[in-house]
């Protein structure tokens, strides 16, 4: 679709600016690159990020280096560990998920209260948005009975209720994606533990647990553990079951 972009990049309305995004240049067909100007972006340092917590958001100094510190560059779940309490428990709780693996029924475990608290956030979106949707809808075409009558309401209507489901699902597999990430920061801080690598731990308040693994463990296993948290997350883009993935990346944790 690249080749239908070129007349609306040569000839822009007014106050219109496009972006394009791609994982590299050269991604992107050459005949558009070359009308192009080329913006590379970063991940921002913990620094910068703190830096906007206290600035913007008025959080302590402790509490913002934390934050950005667990966030790894991304902003806005920064923000939302430095200003939610419940959020930062849930993060609590998923680092402890490693020094708990012992027994099947401990895996099947974590891998459950995983997939319930990734479920009910879904629900809560559902619940925020979805009413106020069909409200809105309602008045679109005619509010009460009389929309109901309306021709082409029941397909609006059947559409709107296909997307909120995905939606619903969305968030339910961003919320374990979120819990992947986690665990890949802490077996991340257990590798550099265990190769006395000289970088900042991202969960330096989790050292005794870390320093536990590390010295319980080898280098390759815990590669080893990364590798099945990268598996998981490439079985969940291939829409495999979130409860059984969960379930068969604990059990590899475990081993």
């Amino acid at each position: 679709a690249g080749d239908a972009l070129l007349k609306s990049l040569e000839e822009p309305s007014p106050r219109t600016v496009w972006v394009l995004c791609a994982p590299t240049a050269e991604d992107v067909l050459i005949t558009v690159r070359s009308r192009c100007r080329t913006l590379v972006l970063r991940t921002p340092p913990p620094a910068d990020i703190a830096a906007v917590l206290e600035r913007r958001d008025r959080v302590s100094p402790a509490m913002a280096a934390y934050a950005a510190r667990a966030s790894q560059g991304h902003i806005g779940r920064a923000r939302l560990l430095a200003l939610d309490e419940a959020t930062r428990n849930r993060r609590r709780e998923v680092l402890s998920i490693p020094t708990v693996l012992r027994d099947l029924g401990g895996c099947l475990t974590a891998a459950a209260n995983v997939h319930d608290v990734a479920s009910e956030e879904g629900a809560a979106a559902a619940a925020r948005l979805d009413s106020r949707e069909l409200a809105d809808l309602e008045q679109a075409w005619g509010a009460g009975d009389r929309a109901s009558r309306t021709r082409g309401f029941a397909g609006a209507l059947s559409g709107l209720r296909e997307d909120q489901r995905k939606r619903q699902k969305r968030v339910m597999r961003d919320s374990i994606d979120g819990v992947l990430i986690d665990l890949l920061s802490f077996y991340r801080d257990v590798l550099v533990r265990q190769t006395g690598a000289h970088v900042e731990l991202v969960n330096a308040e989790h050292v005794s647990a870390i320093e536990q693994l590390a010295r319980s463990g080898t280098p390759e296993q815990t590669l080893a553990h990364i590798e099945g948290v990268l598996a998981c997350r490439e079985a969940l883009t291939a829409n495999a079951a979130p409860l059984l993935a969960l379930e068969a990346l604990m059990l590899r944790l475990a081993s």
